[in-house]
């Protein structure tokens, strides 16, 4: 049976078939392939001069040529994608990282001091806590009792920091696949345009 010279098919034998090659891109010369050459110009590479190649297939899927609506436009003969893939901080969603802080209780002391003096004295030595004419103690507990009014201003501050993660290695980008060689016939009928 004749096929179309061009047409690439799938063959799962360990040969390439009399009048076919296999698509592992290489060179032929266009003296002995006019007819192929015709149909694949230098798509595929070559000089034009002398020489054009045949499509690479090793390692890679074929796509549809072209483009449309929603799609990314594909030239004949583009190679696209790679075995491998980086992910860079552009490649990732908005996100925000998690940052604990615990919290922690400390104390102030504030000494006062309490020592015999005069309530009326203007100056109290060594620091008598002491209002002339007011009593300054209670014979009972009251709860609301505060001296001084005075107020501290405490200033706390805590650092926290979000440690690096990831390494940043590559991850393999191939879909499950299977190796078979893709062929291409070299001679046979040639493909009439509609």
């Amino acid at each position: 049976m004749d096929e179309y010279i061009g047409i690439v098919k799938i063959f799962a034998g360990n040969f390439a078939p009399r009048n076919w090659a296999f698509c592992h891109g290489q060179l032929l010369a266009i003296n002995q392939n006019t007819a192929l050459f015709s149909i694949l110009g230098t798509t595929y590479g070559g000089d034009g001069r002398t020489t054009f190649g045949l499509p690479d297939l090793r390692g890679r899927a074929p796509i549809g040529a072209g483009n449309g609506p929603g799609i990314t436009p594909i030239r004949q003969g583009q190679m696209l994608g790679n075995d491998f893939t980086t992910l860079s901080t552009n490649n990732l969603p908005p996100h925000n990282h998690i940052i604990s802080v615990s919290e922690t209780a400390g104390t102030i002391d504030i000494p006062v001091n309490n020592e015999d003096g005069s309530a009326d004295e203007a100056n109290p030595a060594a620091g008598i806590l002491a209002n002339t004419g007011a009593d300054n103690y209670s014979s009972e507990a009251s709860p609301g009792q505060k001296y001084g009014g005075q107020s501290i201003p405490v200033n706390v501050s805590a650092t926290a920091t979000a440690s690096m993660t990831g390494s940043g290695n590559s991850f393999s980008n191939i879909q499950p696949s299977l190796g078979i060689n893709y062929i291409i016939c070299l001679q046979g009928l040639f493909p009439p345009r509609s």
